[in-house]
């Protein structure tokens, strides 16, 4: 079993050039033993996006904190706390920060096997 706060696992930055102030905590991932799911909690900086991109596997998102906009497939959505979002394999995504806040949510993705 792993039970830890999830602020005391470190934060990875994210070296894309098509994103800016996009942080991933990996909380479970295969390190852990994970054969399934890894779950990672994703901060957004004001100002800040994740890459405008698509991948083959579905993932999904809670919000926690902050005010942003989910592009799926061209199509813009407000994201808040307690706001789920479902993303389909291969639909093009992009997260943004929109509030004065940092954005934070939980993100579940299948591991790679």
């Amino acid at each position: 079993m792993k039970l830890v706060p999830y602020w005391e696992v470190a934060p990875e930055s994210i070296e894309d050039p098509e994103a800016s102030g996009v942080k991933m905590r990996w909380v479970i991932s295969q390190k852990d033993g994970a054969e399934n799911f890894a779950m990672r909690v994703v901060e957004i900086s004001p100002g800040g996006h994740s890459p405008l991109h698509r991948h083959p596997h579905e993932h999904e998102v809670f919000v926690l904190k902050g005010k942003g906009v989910l592009t799926c497939e061209a199509k813009e959505s407000p994201l808040i706390p307690g706001d789920v979002a479902f993303i389909l394999p291969d639909e093009e995504h992009q997260f943004r920060n929109i509030g004065q806040d940092k954005l934070e949510f939980l993100c579940l993705i299948p591991v790679k096997k």
